[in-house]
């Protein structure tokens, strides 16, 4: 029995810092998923659509509304999964519907998250 190849995402990354942002986005689309990126929660909400992303990847600390306010957003009002990705700990007690990210990360850590969320 073979194992059948992970799904390929579309991604919403959130990431205010640009060099990051670009080279998260050269990772994920090595790794065969779809993704583009935004630096700031506002401009996450205004091109995030139900339906339009499987899984939203987002950077806590963002200027004026964080990460944690749109990812709380995201999963009240769409669902959607999110994938905290920060130079925090994790919290003992994490929000519901999201998985977490450690910063610096390996490949095989955000294959595994992304598993996770598909």
């Amino acid at each position: 029995m073979t194992n059948a190849p992970p799904p390929k995402l579309r991604v919403l990354l959130v990431e205010d810092d640009a060099d990051t942002l670009a080279a998260t986005l050269k990772l994920l689309e090595a790794l065969g998923h779809w993704a583009t990126g935004v630096k700031s929660a506002e401009a996450a909400i205004s091109r995030f659509f139900e339906g339009a992303f499987d899984v939203v990847m987002v950077d806590i600390g963002l200027p004026a509304l964080s990460g944690h306010d749109l990812a709380e957003r995201l999963l009240r009002d769409y669902r959607v999964p999110v994938i905290f990705v920060t130079g925090q700990a994790q919290p003992a007690k994490p929000l519901a519907g999201t998985a977490w990210l450690r910063k610096p990360y390996t490949v095989e850590q955000l294959t595994e998250a992304l598993a996770l969320a598909a």
